[in-house]
């Protein structure tokens, strides 16, 4: 099966502090990992340097084959990331949709469908600034950009944490309808929550990986 992350001896830290132990961990094309573990265990940092945030102090990390530092543009054309907390952005939901448009190429229209799906109704919305919307409201949109782009991997970081029962119902079945190979990483402390889309847990640790092992 085709390798779309392969992290290898990844050690990272910060201040002094090692967030990221001697890191090693593989994902392959259909991979749906629930990445579990407790507030501090380095979770979140692995995941950021696939996504080229940080520079790693020791070790290697290939997306695709590519290295999220030197080739940052192609690593992050394949992955669609939603983080834990949605980003300031001041740029109006007409705005934001345009950028995505022609920065991705993904077409507004698919968003806005995706949106609906999630019964977030854009077009009412369209001129007021990302930053003014609801907690909810700016997952459901960041939750349709993610999958309107049709990525071949999705990065989701606690995504369920502003959602209400309903919108979190909306947005499993909309990952349970995805109809193309891709793989997922989702960081969550409730593996119950994601029952049915994940067939893989790795638990981390005090930077390090402990459990890795199919659901």
């Amino acid at each position: 099966m085709e390798t779309i992350v392969e992290a290898r001896n990844v050690t990272k830290s910060f201040m002094g502090v090692k967030v990221l132990d001697d890191v090693s961990l593989t994902i392959r094309l259909g991979d749906k990992v629930a990445m579990m573990g407790p507030n501090g265990a380095g979770k979140t940092t692995l995941v950021r340097t696939m996504l080229g945030f940080y520079h790693i102090d020791e070790g290697s990390v290939r997306v695709d084959g590519f290295d999220p530092i030197k080739e940052r543009t192609k690593v992050l054309r394949d992955i669609s990331f939603i983080p834990q907390l949605p980003p300031p952005v001041k740029l109006s939901i007409a705005e934001l949709l345009t950028y995505i448009e022609r920065s991705t190429g993904t077409p507004k229209a698919r968003i806005v469908e995706q949106a609906e799906a999630m019964e977030l109704d854009v077009k009412a919305h369209m001129h007021k600034p990302f930053f003014k919307l609801s907690g909810g409201m700016k997952q459901k949109l960041l939750i349709a950009i993610a999958l309107a782009r049709r990525s071949r991997l999705f990065v989701f970081d606690e995504p369920t944490a502003n959602l209400d029962p309903k919108a979190r119902d909306h947005f499993y079945r909309l990952l349970s309808s995805i109809d193309y190979d891709h793989s997922t990483i989702f960081i969550t402390h409730r593996v119950d929550e994601i029952e049915g889309l994940a067939n893989r847990k790795v638990y981390m640790d005090l930077g390090k990986v402990v459990e890795d092992e199919p659901i």
